[in-house]
């Protein structure tokens, strides 16, 4: 699908997009999304935590970090900046939140180069997308070339695809989780109607879920420097060796076989 050329990094208006939240649909997924973050990041620890993205919703309300803010090309972040170039010192950041970024940007991979710069090691980043690999993603096959039909324009990124971009920036994945298993149905009844699916998604078509969450934590390999141990063998050497024989009337390595042939009465000539 062809990339708009706009500043921001979203294929429709910022309003189109609000408006779809306000609908079931955008309801019954900001539902889902909320409360899985809301588990995600309550016991993750440290000073900063940052979210990219949809100022609109406070996605790290449970989180407990002092320094908390958002990062948005919209209004109302408290950081205005694009999220491929982040103006955040390097390994400052605790915990990055991407809550479907990398599916609306023009340079997805851009973008998580600068989370892995940002983050702390032993950082986490907590990545929301749609699954292509589901019926949100066959809707998304049949969407109408509108810019701005939300959010069927994206260009949805697979989990493996994902899970291999973070690999190779050093990251481990730690949680693998999806939700919204229901079709993407425009009418709450029919929504309600495949209100079942949800609990059985998870047990029965667990990669089926409309939406994914990868969480992943910046790995940094350490080095340990081996110096040489010439005293420490050199020591060993010394404590190892036999005793020296001196004419002082010390021990020698003769006297004890001397003094037992002492008791045996044999005596030799040395």
């Amino acid at each position: 699908m062809p990339l708009l050329s706009a500043p921001h990094y979203y294929y429709m208006s910022i309003n189109r997009k609000l408006e779809w939240f306000e609908t079931c649909l955008g309801q019954y997924l900001l539902e889902r999304e909320q409360n899985h973050f809301d588990r995600a990041v309550a016991n993750v620890f440290g000073y900063h935590a940052m979210q990219i993205g949809f100022p609109q919703y406070d996605f790290l309300r449970t989180n407990r970090m002092p320094l908390q803010f958002c990062v948005s090309v919209e209004k109302g972040g408290k950081v205005r900046a694009a999220p491929d170039f982040l103006p955040i010192e390097s390994n400052s950041i605790d915990l990055v939140l991407l809550p479907h970024i990398l599916e609306f940007s023009a340079n997805p991979h851009q973008i998580l180069r600068e989370v892995h710069r940002v983050l702390v090691p032993e950082g986490h980043a907590i990545v929301c997308g749609f699954n292509p690999r589901s019926l949100w993603g066959v809707r998304g096959l049949f969407a109408s070339l509108r810019d701005d039909d939300y959010p069927w324009q994206g260009n949805f990124i697979a989990r493996p695809r994902l899970k291999d971009w973070l690999t190779l920036l050093d990251f481990e994945i730690t949680e693998d989780r999806l939700c919204c298993y229901a079709p993407p149905f425009s009418q709450e009844k029919w929504l309600k109607r495949f209100k079942f699916m949800e609990a059985a998604g998870d047990r029965w078509w667990r990669s089926s879920g409309g939406v994914y969450f990868l969480t992943a934590v910046k790995r940094v390999h350490g080095m340990r420097v081996i110096k040489p141990e010439w005293k420490e063998v050199r020591a060993r050497r010394r404590a190892m060796a036999p005793v020296a024989q001196t004419l002082t009337g010390q021990a020698t390595e003769k006297e004890p076989r001397r003094a037992a042939r002492c008791k045996t009465g044999t005596h030799y000539k040395e």
